[in-house]
């Protein structure tokens, strides 16, 4: 027991130092040019051509979007009248930024006034056959007023709770005057202007999206196309819609949610000119639509509202997956010098290979290590 504790006393004082060892072994010797060739493979197609691991790059700047909407549109509907939309009338809010609304179809229900009247038929809760059905003072469920403990004619074929509210009750049923198209069918030819500027702060680099030039009638003609003029960020309705993969009358008839993306990714090694966004189009949702209504008083001081029920596309603008990269000496050595260690690694795996899965193993390990004694002194000899 004291002699193996001496022996491992001993051991804690001995040096390795490396052997290099030729070995004619073509099959290891092969493996050892493959994991070399994956690894300069690694580094010069993922680590800089794909990842650009010499670069250093800002992942968070700042960024601005300005929006706005032109087109005129004249609606014919019954009770209503005609009316004339500009784009104080179909943009909310009228000031658009990343997220606005574009008014496409909508349904009127004018003269309102405050009062009692029949429940409309389609609400569930307010359908009765008797007082009993409708107590009074309880609102009705996902309806237009409250009770006031009448059941009374809607019509001809329908009883329904009489409520106090705005009156008459909202209408719910959309014109057919134009089957299958909605009543702002002309917005499809409304063009949508997006100025969208992103400042990288870490390089002190800005860039927007709008062609610079001089010519003041440009961005009144140009319309945005993502072959021949990429750089007018004037879009066209349909074109929107379209790139979103639906039809501007099917998503228009009842409103839907369009995502429009805009991606910076710039080489700032390279001229800033080739730094340009790129524009993604996506459907969201469908059946969009929300109520506003306009408040007056008649000449006998009574008070009115005209109700509008409006339906139209959603707009989201996002601006996503931004970053730009110039050199660093940094991040170069950072990828340099985890390429060495992986050639290092190489190195280890063909000794594993060598020295234990090798049908010759045996031979190898014993040719490899070598136990190194110094030579005895002439006295011990002597002695």
């Amino acid at each position: 027991m004291a002699a193996a504790v001496g022996a491992a006393c001993r051991g804690l004082l001995d040096y390795k130092t490396a052997k290099f060892a030729l070995t004619r072994n073509r099959r290891v010797g092969l493996l050892h040019r493959l994991l070399q060739l994956g690894v300069l493979g690694y580094l010069l197609g993922w680590v800089f051509l794909v990842k650009k691991g010499y670069q250093e790059t800002d992942c968070a700047p700042h960024v601005s979007v300005i929006t706005k909407l032109k087109g005129i549109s004249v609606t014919e509907v019954k009770d209503a009248g005609n009316r004339l939309w500009d784009v104080a009338d179909y943009v909310k809010p009228p000031q658009g930024e990343n997220t606005f609304f574009l008014v496409t179809n909508f349904i009127a229900t004018t003269k309102q006034a405050q009062g009692t009247c029949p429940e409309s038929p389609s609400i569930l809760d307010g359908i009765c056959r008797e007082d009993a059905d409708c107590p009074m003072g309880y609102p009705v469920v996902h309806g237009n007023g409250i009770k006031t403990g009448k059941c009374v004619m809607f019509n001809t074929t329908h009883s329904t709770c009489e409520i106090y509210s705005w009156c008459p009750v909202e209408n719910d049923t959309l014109p057919r005057y134009c089957p299958g198209k909605p009543l702002l069918a002309e917005a499809e030819n409304f063009t949508l202007f997006i100025k969208n500027t992103v400042n990288f702060t870490k390089f002190n680099f800005s860039k927007g999206n709008t062609l610079q030039t001089s010519d003041p009638a440009y961005f009144k003609s140009c319309t945005y196309d993502p072959f021949f003029n990429p750089s007018c960020p004037v879009f066209r309705i349909r074109d929107m819609v379209k790139a979103a993969g639906e039809t501007f009358e099917n998503l228009a008839l009842l409103g839907g949610s369009i995502g429009v993306s805009i991606k910076w990714d710039c080489d700032l090694d390279h001229p800033a000119a080739q730094c340009q966004p790129q524009y993604s189009f996506s459907l969201q949702d469908r059946n969009y639509n929300f109520r506003t209504a306009s408040y007056y008083w008649d000449p006998q001081k009574r008070h009115y509202r005209s109700l509008l029920k409006l339906y139209g596309i959603r707009f989201d603008i996002s601006v996503h997956g931004q970053q730009a990269g110039k050199f660093s000496i940094i991040p170069t050595a950072i990828s340099f010098g985890t390429s060495i260690t992986l050639l290092g690694a190489a190195t280890v795996v063909c000794d594993l290979v060598l020295l234990y899965l090798d049908s010759k193993a045996d031979f190898y390990r014993k040719e490899k290590f070598e136990e190194a004694k110094p030579p005895k002194d002439k006295a011990e000899v002597t002695a």
